[in-house]
């Protein structure tokens, strides 16, 4: 009877042992995988420059462009100038057909010098006494009258030949030799590409770190890899209350590949740091209203630092406080990082970058 007892009592023993094993193992283990080192990249801090800019996309306008217009109502004879032809400001530019004005000038000419004629004989007669004040003052507004028809004549003559209201190129024509024109038809458009600018409209918050004079770079999506360098010409002194910004206009100078209607990149530099300690923007996390990052503590652990940028461009930021040059960040794995954490490297971003 007692046999069977003691068989019992050893193979539970026996259980015991075993589940004991089994759990060690299990919590072995765990540690094993809470130590385990975390897979991460990490760059090496340098100095050098940065540059602060604010970044707009607008379309390329001539602040000189105006229409030509017709001024009387005849028919085209002769165009002398053709689209892309540059002209200078009061330059010919069309001839419309002017013999009936002609005439009209010819006959108040005539009308003019016999008026004249008459208007000083009689002055004579009045300085002598045989003539009356009544009929001088008739002679005289007779004169003023004829001068009259004479400018109106000369200016309805003017009006047949079509002048360049400003310097520019001609960008577009409207009519043909042969065209019969009416009078505010138009004719031509012409276009000053020296008075080239961009409009861009900066947020009321950033419009104290722009200034006339300030330089600003010009990029075409249209012609990649050109670059083109303009000026802060005017800042409106109001902000707009339905968009909150500020119009600001850029000049842009008259090169070949930049047309008006062009769609551009306008990049403002608002700040220039030659000697910046720079931090890949990749390395920041966002805590709060705060920015953090991991510095490596030694080769295994990394500490975490609260960072203030000074200034920003698309890839980096410059920070006054807290860092070195050759202390080493993470910039890749920073997912689930606490600090003391143990790390490993698997990859290294040159300097900044």
């Amino acid at each position: 009877m007692r046999r069977p007892y003691r068989s019992a009592l050893l193979l539970g023993a026996l259980a015991l042992a075993v589940a004991a094993c089994g759990k060690g193992k299990a919590d072995g283990g765990d540690a094993e995988k809470k130590t385990e080192a975390v897979p991460v990249e990490i760059a090496t801090l340098e100095r050098g420059p940065i540059e602060q800019v604010l970044r707009f996309s607008t379309g390329l306008e001539a602040e000189r462009a105006v229409p030509v217009r017709a001024e009387a109502a005849r028919q085209v004879v002769a165009l002398l100038v053709e689209e892309g032809h540059r002209v200078a400001r009061g330059q010919t530019l069309l001839r419309l057909e002017d013999t009936a004005q002609t005439t009209a000038v010819s006959r108040a000419e005539g009308q003019v010098e016999q008026a004249r004629r008459e208007h000083d004989r009689k002055l004579r007669l009045f300085e002598q006494k045989m003539l009356s004040e009544q009929e001088m003052t008739a002679a005289r507004y007779d004169l003023e009258q004829r001068e009259l028809a004479l400018a109106d004549a000369r200016r309805e003559l003017s009006y047949t030949t079509v002048r360049a209201p400003i310097a520019g190129t001609v960008t577009n024509r409207h009519v043909r030799v042969g065209d019969t024109v009416a009078v505010n038809q138009q004719l031509f458009d012409l276009v000053d590409f020296d008075s080239l600018v961009a409009l861009v409209f900066v947020p009321e918050r950033e419009v104290t770190r722009v200034r006339v004079g300030q330089a600003a770079r010009l990029m075409p999506p249209a012609a990649p890899g050109n670059l083109f360098e303009g000026r802060v010409d005017r800042i409106a002194p109001v902000v707009d209350p339905k968009s909150g910004t500020v119009k600001v206009t850029v000049t842009v100078p008259n090169a070949p590949g930049l047309l008006p209607g062009m769609f551009l990149e306008v990049e403002l530099v608002t700040a220039v740091e030659p000697d910046a300690l720079l931090v890949p923007k990749r390395a920041l996390v966002p805590d709060g209203t705060q920015l953090t990052l991991w510095r490596l503590a030694d080769e295994e652990t990394v500490e975490r630092l609260w960072v203030e940028p000074v200034l920003e461009d698309r890839e980096k930021v410059s920070v006054a406080t807290g860092l070195a040059p050759g202390d080493r960040i993470v910039v890749a794995g920073q997912a689930g990082l606490k600090a003391g954490a143990k790390v490993r490297v698997v990859g290294a971003a040159g300097g900044a970058s």
